[in-house]
């Protein structure tokens, strides 16, 4: 019994522990939810996560307003780069899919899907079926790989034409350059942040698109509408919109019809010679515009052909030694300072200087000519004369006095500065010739601009101005700059005047230079090439050849300047070569009517061209013909939309006019075109026209009447008549 009465208090005990216990918890418990939901109301927090927040992701949808990407353009105002759209094409595969208004919508037939899109897509039948048929049999929908992405709308709609059921597309933002290869380094390119993103931003990665990037992108915005539980958009809700800021306008200092012309030309040489690097630029001599700027290798910014092996602006990204031009340079110091000696004879053929022997491109030389021949002649041995009469110090101060070794600063990516060899003796005599120094091509420009301007070296620019596209302002203009001022007013002339000799001296290295009509004043350059194991390489064509030319010598508009770097195929001798690109271009320059009078030749009948632009085609034929000129028409269309030479063009009689007719681009026959003819058809189509010959037209690869622009190479035979 008292066992049992013992065990009874001890029950009776734990039970009341037990409730305090419960009794406490719930209190506590009660006080901690009380606390917490206070806590939440005031807070609108649970576990770090923002409950207001999470409620308006779920009843709220924020999408993006993308900015309009700002355009590119050139001088006149024509589209060298603008925003476009691309599209990614997947076919829906699950026979559950349907449209909005319930039919199927899933490929039923694969073997028709898979004919029509081979047509459309570089994928063959078997390819596409293999798409169509993936392994994982309860697969949505599929994808074409690379062969699928980054459509045009012209395919796209080809495609959608042919109303396949379960055939989509995804609209994603891109860039369109539609000149195809037109500066394309120094334009530059673009990439998406995302490729199958439809809101992904896009950005430069090369060239005035890099440079830019900032000003060209905006400012994006962004929309938000209320939605239900489902995700659907609850009609008539209110629309939160932050309005997005477009990019600006870029205007280049490019002239399009002299860099059409410079492409044309630039690729002729690199089918013919095979150069490993080539390079033309044109300056407008007044104002450093750089009004036509190309390169080889380069790359089509829309298929991206070529990319892999020009992922860079030569221009500017590149430093080589200049050789021979360099002595323009050279001249010019030894001129103002005092140091030049026109009369005095020099032995000619080599010289040994610090212990290094120096030689002329002639090795057994000229015998003992006068200093004023060095330069005309191209005589390394004259410019060291020239180097050891100044002085190695006096020359130095005048390589910096030109800007040697600095950058130019023009708005291009990635510049070099270049650099200047001058420990030993040998190098501070082999810099008078080019060799033992290290520019780029824009430096060697602004460098000739002294020359040009009176003494006064002009800054290259590439930007005209920067537009507001919203209000149509400019928000900054590019003007003329002198970075400084090298050398006199008389020396430039002095310098001119030498150049001029060179073109028409019998002993002048520049003479296949000279252009019927145009005082043109040239120099010519043949640089070493250094090797990875040391010294120079040898043979033929292991030098970068160049022309740098004044246009006209005594008071330039234009500085050309042209380099070419190992030709593969050298079956001309390297002036001949350059000579193929500089004097064409020369020609097309002066009949743009910017050069004085008294640069072409007296008596000669030019013919002033009026616009033809929306005239008929009959209309515009007949005029052309009551000019004693030609005409050649492209297109099947009844309006003329485009002509070369362009109105205000001067042309000799019986001269071919272009013109480019709206309606489909259809291939003329080109029977009887001579060469210079052919070009202007490449460069008003934008074709990539490839020609075997010289003379006058006898084949063409694409016949009468195809569309052109679904050709690819057109190739032209020529034969003399």
């Amino acid at each position: 019994m008292k066992f049992g009465k013992i065990f009874k208090n001890k029950a009776r005990r734990n039970h009341y522990i037990v409730g305090g216990i419960i009794l406490i918890a719930t209190a506590l418990f009660f006080v901690v939810s009380i606390y917490r939901f206070a806590s939440i109301s005031t807070r609108k927090e649970y576990s770090g996560v923002n409950l207001e927040q999470r409620t308006k992701m779920k009843y709220e949808r924020v999408s993006k307003v993308n900015a309009k990407r700002g355009d590119i353009l050139d001088a006149n105002g024509d589209m060298i780069a603008g925003d476009s759209t691309i599209y990614n094409i997947y076919a829906v595969l699950s026979k559950k899919a349907k449209t909005t208004d319930g039919k199927d919508d899933f490929v039923k037939n694969k073997q028709k899907t898979a004919r029509v899109l081979s047509k459309y897509l570089p994928l063959s039948r078997k390819e596409i079926i293999k798409f169509l048929n993936p392994k994982n049999k309860g697969q949505y929908q599929v994808e074409f790989g690379q062969a699928g992405r980054g459509l045009s709308i012209e395919i796209k709609n080809k495609i959608k034409n042919n109303e396949l059921p379960g055939i989509h597309f995804v609209e994603l933002p891109s860039r369109s350059y539609p000149n195809g290869v037109f500066a394309t380094n120094l334009v530059g390119i673009t990439k998406a942040d995302n490729a199958n993103d439809t809101n992904s931003n896009i950005s430069g990665v090369m060239g005035i698109e890099k440079y830019f990037n900032k000003i060209l992108t905006g400012k994006n915005g962004k929309r938000i509408t209320k939605v239900d539980s489902n995700g659907n958009e609850l009609p008539g809700s209110q629309i939160v919109e932050k309005s997005s800021i477009d990019g600006s306008n870029i205007y280049l200092t490019l002239n399009s019809r002299i860099q059409q012309y410079a492409e044309i030309l630039a690729q002729d040489i690199t089918d013919k010679y095979v150069p490993k690097n080539l390079q033309i630029v044109v300056m407008n001599a007044k104002t450093g515009a750089i009004e036509a700027a190309t390169q080889r290798p380069t790359f089509n910014p829309t298929t991206k052909k070529g990319l892999n092996d020009s992922w860079r602006d030569t221009l500017v990204e590149d430093q080589y030694e200049p050789g021979s031009v360099m002595k323009i340079m050279t001249l010019s110091a030894a001129i103002d300072s005092g140091n030049y000696k026109p009369n005095e004879l020099y032995k000619s053929g080599s010289v040994e200087v610090g212990g290094r022997t120096i030689s002329d491109w002639n090795n057994a030389g000229w015998g003992y000519i006068p200093v004023s021949e060095a330069f005309p002649r191209s005589s390394n041995v004259g410019m060291v004369h020239l180097e050891e009469e100044m002085g190695s110090k006096t020359w130095m101060e005048y390589m910096k006095k030109f800007h040697i070794g600095d950058k130019t600063n023009i708005d291009l990516p990635g510049e070099v500065s270049g650099s200047i060899s001058y420990e030993h003796t040998s190098d501070r005599a082999m810099t008078s010739f080019g060799q033992s120094v290290n520019v780029n091509a824009m430096q060697m420009l602004q460098v000739f601009s002294a020359i040009a301007n009176g003494g006064k070296m002009i800054k290259p620019q590439i930007i005209q101005k920067i537009v507001d596209p919203t209000t149509g302002k400019t928000t900054k203009t590019y003007k003329r700059t002198v970075v400084d001022t090298p050398i006199k007013s008389s020396t430039a002339k002095e310098v001119q005047k030498a150049m001029r000799q060179v073109v028409t001296k019998n002993y002048g290295t520049g003479m296949v230079y000279n252009v019927p009509g145009v005082k043109v004043g040239v120099k010519t350059g043949t640089a070493q090439i250094a090797s990875p194991d040391g010294g120079y390489l040898t043979g033929k064509n292991n030098y970068i050849f160049s022309v740098a030319g004044l246009i006209p010598y005594n008071d330039p508009n234009y500085i050309v300047y042209i380099t070419m770097q190992q030709p593969q195929q050298m079956s001309e001798a390297p002036e001949k070569i350059l000579s193929e690109i500089f004097n064409p271009l020369v020609k097309r320059l002066i009949s743009q009517g910017k050069s004085p009078t008294n640069t072409t030749e007296a008596g000669s009948q030019y013919v002033s061209i009026p616009s033809l632009l929306n005239n008929t085609t009959e209309e515009a034929t007949k005029e052309i013909k009551k000019m004693g000129l030609q005409a050649g028409v492209i297109g099947t269309g009844n309006k003329v939309v485009q002509q070369l030479p362009a109105s205000g063009e001067k042309v000799m009689p019986g001269q071919r006019i272009v013109l480019l007719t709206n309606g489909a681009m259809t291939m003329p026959d080109l029977t009887g075109w001579s060469k210079n003819d052919v070009m202007k058809f490449a460069e008003v189509t934008g074709a990539h026209v490839t020609t075997k010959g010289d003379g006058y037209v006898t084949k063409q690869s694409l016949e009468k009447g195809q569309v052109i622009s679904d050709s690819g190479k057109i190739i032209v035979t020529l034969e003399n008549k």
